[in-house]
């Protein structure tokens, strides 16, 4: 299955609605910050998925499911994808 954006404008994770796959386009944060995010999957290109709740967002990336608050999930800014045939 191939996957291509919605639309070529980001959102903040913590805006994308529950079972949407998105692409992390960019992180907006301090550096430590953002350094740590990258190293539990949350890096540039990689797919996430967000699987629940809306005050603790449960994301699942790189096979793994993450909690995250919001704001760290503001952070993440994503593109939604849409699955293509």
């Amino acid at each position: 299955m191939h996957f291509r954006p919605i639309k070529p404008s980001t959102i903040p994770l913590s805006r994308l609605p529950a079972g949407t796959e998105a692409r992390v386009a960019r992180l907006d944060g301090k550096a430590e910050t953002c350094q740590r995010l990258r190293e539990i999957g949350f890096c540039e290109s990689a797919v996430v998925c967000r699987v629940g709740s809306e005050h603790t967002m449960v994301c699942q990336v790189c096979g793994t499911r993450v909690a995250l608050n919001r704001l760290l999930a503001d952070v993440i800014h994503v593109e939604p994808l849409v699955a293509t045939a």
